[in-house]
């Protein structure tokens, strides 16, 4: 009897290299990226597209790759947290977090850094009120955000003052 549902062929960009793998088209995005592609900065916190720990960029947009079928992401752009360093050189928002105490257990971390990311690239120099809105799909049960936001402002002044 054959399988109710087949493998398929899905190809895509990750962190700047293209990528192709046979898939069950249902198959989360998070599963694909950690037990496929080896791509483990990628966290599972609820794996019910609650808590953002498990976000990624995708084709520019902040999304919960636990919440995306593998099939949906044919022909996009995925950024994970490994790809938002420049090769050993760390993104100006990787850099605050670490000065700043912004992050400690790491589950949220990466989710965290992708969306202080994804907002720094639409809203250059955000408020407070900005930041907020842009971070409130990411929770974090250790940090009590003051640190996080923190991070955030920290990587506004440091992008600012190499503009």
């Amino acid at each position: 009897m054959p399988d109710a549902v087949a493998k398929t062929t899905v190809t895509c960009t990750v962190n700047g290299k293209q990528r192709t793998l046979r898939v069950y088209p249902m198959a989360r995005l998070l599963d694909v990226l950690r037990e496929e592609w080896q791509l483990t900065g990628t966290k599972e916190g609820c794996g019910e597209g609650e808590c953002g720990a498990c976000s990624v960029l995708i084709d520019g947009e902040l999304v919960n790759s636990c919440l995306v079928p593998v099939l949906q992401v044919e022909g996009a752009e995925i950024t994970t947290i490994e790809g938002v360093a420049d090769g050993d050189r760390l993104h100006a928002v990787q850099e605050a977090f670490i000065s700043s105490g912004g992050a400690q257990c790491g589950i949220c971390t990466p989710g965290m850094i992708l969306a202080a990311v994804n907002l720094l690239e639409r809203v250059p120099d955000p408020g407070e009120a900005e930041i907020r809105t842009g971070l409130a799909g990411n929770l974090c049960r250790c940090t009590g955000y003051t640190k996080i936001f923190a991070a955030v402002v920290r990587a506004c002044q440091r992008t600012q003052a190499k503009a």
